[in-house]
């Protein structure tokens, strides 16, 4: 049978509707194609499943992110959320900045901002589970790989996973002495150092340090601080984080010890007040992002550690693995939730006002109360152990089975504060103490029918329980210990059989189908933030059921590669996290079903021997279908006695309560429709080293910010680009380059505080500086 393939003239061409400009540069290359050394591009290796495998024969829908992409993003000082939007269907955002990551998958997330808060997406580093919200923004220095497993992954990785597995792997220790050192130096005096040394201490031992140092200066001043109090400048940080390897290998014994930790000082996410235009969603003229008037004080710290050994014997036909691993963390953050000054109830004249340009009439704005609090986490202790016996044979038959064992104690205190007394003492405190058990027996059989058909099967059981307290032993304004609420308790429990069927099957040596069935489960849920409230709220576990059908290619002698996607997921008992009304108060709710569907394309290509490029696409259509629920939108909206025109415009139409709505139709919170991301990379020699230009960008299409709709809390579409622009040399062991993110200084509202007035956190502002890379 003849072997029929397109030619690179050919792939410009179709490449051409995407890339116009390298279509064109491409197409001036194809008459002389041959003549070039074009190389290939290198085979992806996977381990989502719990084995190495190539891409191509692994029936889910994977994106890999490599160590030298992670560089790029890294190059300006961002945290975990830089990858956000790098991949389709991805999104990461966070209400307190460079802690609390929250993840989205094909639009499943969840927005609770509480310190026990459970997430859909599971974050493993280093075959970690990292559960606490402390844990998961641990930084993304010195990697291997990072990657997105799509859909659910409830038997391989078990609870908390119905949406998918962020997973993280860093580089490890090697039997060559090597390593580098990377340092940057940019906008706002910001400082990224990240280091690696990797050392052969004998034939069974080696041994690999890295770590990295982040840090940059406060951008954002508060010109009221002198005469109203708070914090006076903001928006700085330094973030250290260290991490050391030993591997020792001897015979049929393999052991990985690892110890890491961070330490993180700086401030929390600013909370705007009255920066939105009421009935757009556009920010006020006027608006200056280096200027934050208010009366609060702001302060954020964390530090975490780990210690683990990931231990494997293997023997005639299995192998015998042991992760256990234990995490520790403290976190405390606090700012000004309302994010103004004043107090209209307290008589106390309240900002800040944004005037328009050429007048000098303030847009109507309100701060009807003071709202300073902080949440900590004191005490976190998380200990983890997995055993897992597997086959490591050719067979067609291979099979993995294993133990799993979680375990998690935890307090939570809320703060509250008095911003108008001398040094805005404490006026309120609430604590809650949580204990997280779960047990887990899983296994998965992946068998060839033939050399090109292989099926995959995996069953887990899971069972969890928690035991929950919370009282509130100080009401913010009154004296301690006199009105106290509590304690209230719960100790919810539940058990899921979760699985997963798929099949793998090569069209040919270069092109893969697959399709896949599987199940997730995430546990139940509590939201015992009794700080401001009167009551606990419970969500019931949650089960998701997802199809997927896909295809994964490598044209024209591996020089481009694309792969696609298309799903169809339903949700039962979906978590959702809804906000009460003119409370600082969330509450958690069940919607009987949510669906979703869409469709991801990933594709990368060598162009010309000098360019290479990647594009992903993602479409999500998600929706909430629960005609029974109902939530309280826009507190803001309760004070128009105060001013009026200062509340938000509700979409939605009304409940059977007052003051309720209904959101039955409308689309997940925080899940754009569509995204894509598109990179093109241009490396060419000159002189005895290599210039090297790469540009990369990604949008995002408009989303909710909440369950409810409003015009105002509707964050617009967004494009964002980086540059970075590099010339290495001596065989590239040393670059120096100069870098930008969001490089159009694009500003809008990504996040809002709806409780109390049009609040709102903007995405972050152009940064450049420049980076030397030395390699040893």
């Amino acid at each position: 049978m003849p072997n029929h393939r397109l030619s690179p003239t050919l792939l410009a061409l179709a490449l051409g509707a995407a890339f116009p400009m390298q279509a064109a540069l491409a197409q001036a290359a194809s008459g002389t194609e041959a003549k070039k050394d074009v190389s290939q591009l290198e085979a992806v290796i996977v381990t989502g499943s719990r084995r190495a495998e190539n891409l191509k024969e692994v029936p889910l829908s994977i994106s890999a992110i490599k160590s030298e992409e992670l560089d790029t993003y890294n190059a300006s000082g961002q945290d975990i959320r830089a990858l956000s939007g790098k991949v389709p269907s991805l999104n990461i955002e966070s209400d307190y900045g460079r802690t609390f990551p929250r993840f989205y998958v094909r639009g499943l997330g969840n927005t609770d901002f509480d310190m026990n808060a459970s997430q859909p997406v599971g974050l493993v580093y280093d075959d970690v589970v990292q559960e606490s919200i402390a844990l998961k923004g641990f930084p993304v220095f010195d990697m291997a790989q990072v990657e997105l497993l799509r859909g659910p992954q409830g038997t391989l990785f078990g609870r908390n996973s119905p949406a998918g597995v962020m997973k993280f792997d860093s580089a490890k220790p090697g039997k060559k002495f090597e390593g580098y050192a990377n340092i940057g130096y940019g906008r706002w005096n910001s400082v990224n150092l990240e280091t690696a040394v990797n050392v052969p201490l004998s034939q069974d031992w080696q041994m690999r340090v890295a770590g990295i140092v982040q840090r940059q200066d406060d951008r954002v001043h508060n010109p009221v601080a002198a005469t109203k109090g708070g914090t006076a400048d903001l928006e700085g940080y330094n973030d250290k984080a260290l991490r050391l390897q030993a591997l020792y290998k001897n015979g049929n014994f393999e052991g990985l010890f690892k110890v890491q930790a961070r330490d993180f000082k700086g401030t929390a996410t600013t909370f705007r007040a009255n920066i939105m235009k009421r009935g757009t969603n556009d920010l006020v003229d006027g608006y200056d992002d280096s200027s934050y008037p208010t009366d609060g004080y702001n302060s954020q710290t964390l530090k975490s550690s780990e210690v683990s050994a990931r231990l494997r014997w293997d023997f005639d036909g299995v192998s015998l693995y042991s992760i256990t691993a234990h995490d520790r963390a403290k976190f405390y953050s606090r700012g000004d939730v309302d994010g103004g000054f004043g107090c209209r109830f307290c008589g106390i004249p309240d900002g800040p006002k944004y005037y328009p340009s050429g007048s000098a009439t303030p847009y109507p704005s309100v701060i009807p109360f003071d709202a300073q609090t902080a949440d900590g986490i004191p005490y976190l202790r998380q200990t983890t152990q997995e055993f897992r016996l597997q086959s490591n044979t050719n067979a067609p038959f291979q099979w993995i089975a294993g133990l799993y064992y979680f375990n998690e104690k935890l307090q939570v205190d809320s703060f509250n504060f008095d911003s108008f007394a001398v040094g805005d003492p404490q006026n309120g405190y609430a604590v809650q103490h949580q204990q997280a058990k779960s047990w887990a027996g899983f296994g998965n059989v992946k068998f060839a029918v033939t050399p090109d058909l292989k099926l995959t099967a995996g069953l887990r059981y899971t069972d969890d329980k928690k035991d929950f307290d919370a009282v509130r032993t100080w009401t913010p304004g009154k004296a301690p210990n006199v009105d106290i609420i509590g304690p209230f308790q719960t100790h919810p429990k539940s058990t899921n059989w979760s699985w997963d069927v798929g099949a793998n099957y090569n069209i040919n040596k270069a092109t893969s189908v697959f399709a896949r069935v599987a199940t997730g489960y995430r546990a139940p849920s509590i939201q015992g933030r009794v700080l401001f409230g009167d009551s606990i709220s419970v969500a019931n576990s949650e089960k998701v059921l997802s199809a997927e059908v896909g295809f994964k290619a490598d044209l024209l002698d591996n020089t481009a590669r694309i792969s696609g996607t298309l799903f169809k997921y339903r949700v039962k008992d979906m978590q959702l996290t809804a906000g009460s009304g003119s409370t600082n108060q969330n509450r958690l709710v069940n919607a009987a079903k949510a669906e979703g569907q869409g469709f991801e394309l990933d594709a990368q290509a060598i162009i010309a021997r000098d360019w290479r490029t990647t594009l992903g696409f993602s479409y999500n259509d998600t929706k909430i279908k629960d005609a029974n629920l109902f939530v309280q939108p826009c507190g803001n909206a309760n004070f128009q006695f105060l001013e009026a025109n200062t509340g938000c415009t509700v979409l939605d139409p009304a409940g059977p309560l007052a003051g309720t709505v209904s959101i039955n139709g409308n689309p997940l919170p925080r899940a754009p429709k569509v995204t894509w991301n598109w990179t093109l990379k241009y490396s060419v020699e000159i002189g005895a080293g290599e210039l090297t230009v790469l540009t990369d960008w990604a949008y995002k299409d408009k989303y909710n910010m909440f369950l409810y709709e409003a015009v105002e809390y509707k964050a617009k579409s967004a494009l964002e680009g980086g540059l970075r622009v590099g010339y290495g040399w001596a065989n590239g062991k040393y670059e120096v380059a100069a870098y930008s993110r969001n490089i159009t200084n694009h500003r809008q509202t990504v996040a809002a505080i709806d409780f109390d007035n049009l609040t709102g956190i903007v995405n972050e502002p152009r940064s450049y500086g420049v980076q030397f890379k030395a390699n040893f």
